[in-house]
C-alpha cells in the first residue's frame, strides 16, 4: 500500500516553536531535536499501524482503522480518542492540541502538524 514502509527523518522545520506550543517540557525538547526518528507504517487496505521509533529505545504505535474512533497517543504520551480520516491522499488527525497531515511525496513521508498558527514539518526518507 502507499504508506506502507520504514522511513527517517530527514529535515524539519519549525520543531521548537511546535513542540512549545504543544507543551512538550523544554529537557524533552532538548534531547527531541537532533533525533533521527524512525517511522514505521504498515496498511493494510484502510488499517494502519504507525510506530514512531526514537533512538533511545522507547517507541509510540498508534492503531486506527479509516473512518473508524481509535484510541491514539500523541508526541507527549496524551491518550485521546480520534477518528482518522483520508483526503486526497493524505491521513489526517485531529490530536487535542494540534491537527496532523501525512502524505507520500517524490517517495517521502512528508507529515505537517499546525498548532497556534506554528506549522511543522517533518520529511523522512524511505530506508531500504
Amino acid at each position: 500500500m502507499a504508506f506502507t514502509g520504514r522511513y527517517e527523518v530527514e529535515s524539519e522545520d519549525n520543531y521548537d516553536a511546535f513542540v512549545k506550543c504543544i507543551g512538550i517540557p523544554s529537557d524533552l525538547i532538548e534531547k527531541g531535536r537532533n533525533f533521527k526518528v524512525v517511522t514505521e507504517v504498515a496498511q493494510n487496505g484502510n488499517d494502519f499501524i504507525w510506530t514512531q521509533i526514537y533512538p533511545t529505545g522507547q517507541s509510540m504505535t498508534n492503531k486506527f482503522t479509516i473512518g473508524k474512533e481509535a484510541d491514539m497517543e500523541t508526541m507527549g504520551g496524551k491518550k485521546f480518542k480520534a477518528t482518522v480520516k483520508m483526503e486526497d491522499g493524505k491521513v489526517v488527525a485531529d490530536f487535542p492540541n494540534y491537527h496532523h497531515t501525512a502524505e507520500i511525496a517524490g517517495g517521502k513521508l512528508v507529515e505537517i502538524s499546525i498548532a497556534g498558527g506554528i506549522t511543522y514539518k517533518r520529511v523522512s526518507k524511505k530506508l531500504a
